[in-house]
């Protein structure tokens, strides 16, 4: 089994930083687990920790049922790949994916055999006898991730893997790790700062800020559900975006109020929220770009109205993203629209908000006040 238990798991170097703070966390055997945040919150180190690279200050790190604190990073039965390939240039990939089982003295007809499988479910047969000058850096990413699956490892720690790689790679890839993660059945614990790669790859996803979890959850929770502001906007692209609004309850309706504009809030929706005084209270309104539309899109009763300039917008193919100055706000909002958009710039449009689908989070401390 490789479960992996952090409990309370704190990280503080010689010159007082404390990295990582009161980390708790359980990954289940073969679950694909991602850590993601900005830089500096702390996801690396607690990746390394689990390999040993860096010491806990104070906690417990369990792999299956030992306790890892002291343990040799060789004796943690883990495999690890970082951004950089830290390929031998003087080795070939036969060479280089067999380097860590000859240190084992593995013999030779069995290091042959595990190379030869890991080279074909990787698609490097072809190239054993290739230097790494002679690889792209996709393949050579794939070498790297082929000396980690000869040794047949309880755990794999991917360090930011795909930093280097152009967009194109970078998405084969992550459909490449992902289907080598099924055929493995083994446990994955990722790092990166890229919120598409964390949605797209994790089973669950933690999310980190400043040496702390903010939440622990799947792609589609995390998405819907965030429990903060922080989470909200840091999944999902373009960010979700943020108004500051306030309660206003007239006789039995209860409306959402910003700038010159006053919402009604159905029955249902008010169901939902984590507080029950909450007239004239200060709140943030955050709303997805998919659920603001111009109203010659929309269909939905439960959508109201905007009034919008167009200041900038973005023609990806597949959809259009318009960015918009709103009358009587200072925040800029971002809505998204079909491909066959044909606004232009300073055009006036107007806009439809999906009520149901927005998101309000405390003024003060950001934390959401609504229930799933």
């Amino acid at each position: 089994m490789a479960e992996i238990k952090l409990i309370n798991v704190n990280k503080i170097y010689s010159n007082g930083v404390h990295a990582v703070h009161d980390f708790n966390l359980e990954i289940h055997d073969k679950e694909f687990v991602v850590f993601v945040g900005p830089s500096g919150c702390g996801k690396s180190t607690t990746l390394r920790m689990i390999a040993g690279l860096e010491d806990i200050s104070s906690g417990e790190l369990y792999i299956g049922d030992r306790l890892m604190n002291n343990v040799h990073p060789r004796n943690r039965d883990i495999a690890m790949v970082f951004q950089n390939y830290a390929l031998y240039p003087y080795m070939t990939v036969f060479e280089n994916m067999a380097f860590g089982l000859k240190l084992r003295k593995v013999p030779k007809g069995e290091v042959r055999q595990k190379v030869e499988a890991a080279a074909d479910t990787l698609g490097l047969t072809q190239y054993l006898d290739s230097k790494p000058s002679e690889l792209s850096g996709g393949q050579r990413q794939r070498v790297a991730l082929g000396r980690a699956i000869v040794r047949n490892p309880k755990v794999f720690l991917l360090d930011e893997p795909l930093s280097n790689l152009d967009a194109k790679m970078r998405t084969s890839m992550r459909t490449e790790i992902i289907r080598i993660h099924q055929q493995l059945q083994t446990t994955f614990v990722y790092v990166t700062h890229d919120q598409v790669e964390a949605m797209t790859m994790g089973q669950r996803i933690v999310v980190m800020k400043d040496g702390l979890i903010q939440q622990v959850d799947t792609p589609d929770n995390l998405y819907t559900y965030p429990v903060n502001r922080f989470v909200a906007g840091f999944i999902g692209t373009p960010q979700m975006n943020f108004i500051d609004a306030m309660f206003e309850v007239e006789e039995d309706q209860t409306f959402i109020t910003f700038s010159r504009y006053k919402f009604p809030l159905s029955k249902s929706f008010l169901k939902r929220l984590k507080i029950k005084d909450y007239n004239k209270r200060q709140v943030v309104m955050g709303i997805r770009p998919e659920d603001i539309v111009p109203s010659e899109y929309s269909d939905s009763q439960s959508r109201t109205n905007l009034t919008g300039t167009i200041k900038v917008f973005e023609k990806l193919g597949n959809e259009t993203l318009l960015y918009l100055n709103v009358s009587g706000m200072q925040n800029e909002i971002v809505c998204r629209n079909g491909p066959r958009f044909a606004g232009a710039l300073e055009d006036k449009i107007s806009l439809k908000i999906n009520l149901d689908f927005i998101h309000l989070f405390d003024f003060d401390n950001g934390e959401s006040l609504l229930n799933k």
